[in-house]
C-alpha cells in the first residue's frame, strides 16, 4: 500500500471527510484492520483564504509547495491537494516536490466521460467557477462547461466561506443550492459538479434528478485506487 501524502486544512472539515471517505474505501476493499496509509499536512486556511481574497497567489503556492516538500520528506508516495480552488496553483507546488500530484479535476473529468455526459453546470468559489485553471482542464476533455450567473456565484461563494467552513449547515442554503441547480438544468445541464470540497457537506444526490459528481468523493475514492495499485 502507496502512502497517501494529503495537503489539507482548507477547510479542516473537508479534509475530516477525506480522512473518512480514504480510510473506509481502503477497508472496503481490504477488510478486516485495514486502513489507509496517510500523512497530513494542515495548513492555516486563514492564511490561505487571506491570499486568495487579496490576489497573492503566489504566497499561497509558496505555503502548499513547502507542505508538498514536507510530506515528500516524510515518506509520502503521491500527493493530493484536498480542495479545488488551490489546484489553481498545481504548478508552483509541483516545483518543490517530485512525487505525482493526483489533479482533482482531472479524476472528476473522467467520472463525468464514464457515463457520457456533454454538458456539466459548475458549482464552486468564485475563483473555481470563474478562472480558467479549472474549467480548463474539463473542457480539454471535451466537456461544456456552464456557470451560475454573477448573483448566484456570489450567494454560493458567501455559503461556502461564511457557512460551510465553519461547519454551518443551514436548511435555507441548501434550498437557494437546489433553486441554482434547478436553473442549470434549465439552460441544459446534464450533471452538477459540486467544485468545493465542501459543498458535499450541504447538497447531496437526492437534492436533483440529475447525477452529481462530488470531487471530494471522487478524489478520495481516486487516492485510494493509486494506493491500492489498481
Amino acid at each position: 500500500m502507496k502512502t497517501i501524502g494529503m495537503i489539507g486544512g482548507m477547510s479542516w472539515e473537508s479534509s475530516a471527510e477525506y480522512y473518512r471517505l480514504i480510510n473506509e474505501g481502503v477497508k472496503r476493499q481490504l477488510g478486516g484492520l485495514h486502513s489507509a496509509k496517510v500523512i497530513l499536512f494542515s495548513v492555516n486556511f486563514d492564511e490561505i483564504e487571506k491570499c486568495q481574497s487579496e490576489g497573492r497567489w503566489d504566497e499561497a503556492g509558496q505555503i502548499l509547495g513547502q507542505a508538498a516538500y514536507s510530506l515528500e520528506k516524510a515518506g509520502a508516495d503521491f500527493l493530493v491537494i484536498c480542495t479545488n480552488t488551490m489546484h489553481k496553483v498545481i504548478n508552483q507546488i509541483s516545483q518543490r516536490t517530485s512525487l505525482q500530484i493526483l489533479h482533482i479535476a482531472d479524476e472528476t473529468a473522467a467520472q463525468i466521460k464514464k457515463i457520457g455526459i456533454k454538458k456539466i453546470g459548475l458549482l464552486g468559489t468564485k475563483y473555481t467557477m470563474e478562472q480558467d485553471f479549472y474549467k480548463s482542464r474539463l473542457q480539454s476533455q471535451n466537456i461544456d462547461v456552464l456557470i451560475p450567473n454573477e448573483n448566484d456565484r456570489d450567494l454560493i461563494n458567501s455559503v461556502i466561506f461564511n457557512e460551510l467552513c465553519h461547519g454551518s449547515i443551514q436548511q435555507s442554503s441548501r434550498e437557494y443550492f437546489k433553486r441554482i441547480i434547478e436553473t442549470l438544468i434549465a439552460e441544459g445541464v446534464e450533471g452538477i459538479i459540486l467544485g468545493c470540497t465542501e459543498i458535499g457537506l450541504l447538497i447531496k444526490q437526492e437534492d436533483t434528478p440529475i447525477p452529481l459528481f462530488d470531487t471530494t468523493e471522487i478524489h478520495a475514492h481516486g487516492a485510494v485506487e493509486k494506493a491500492l495499485n489498481k
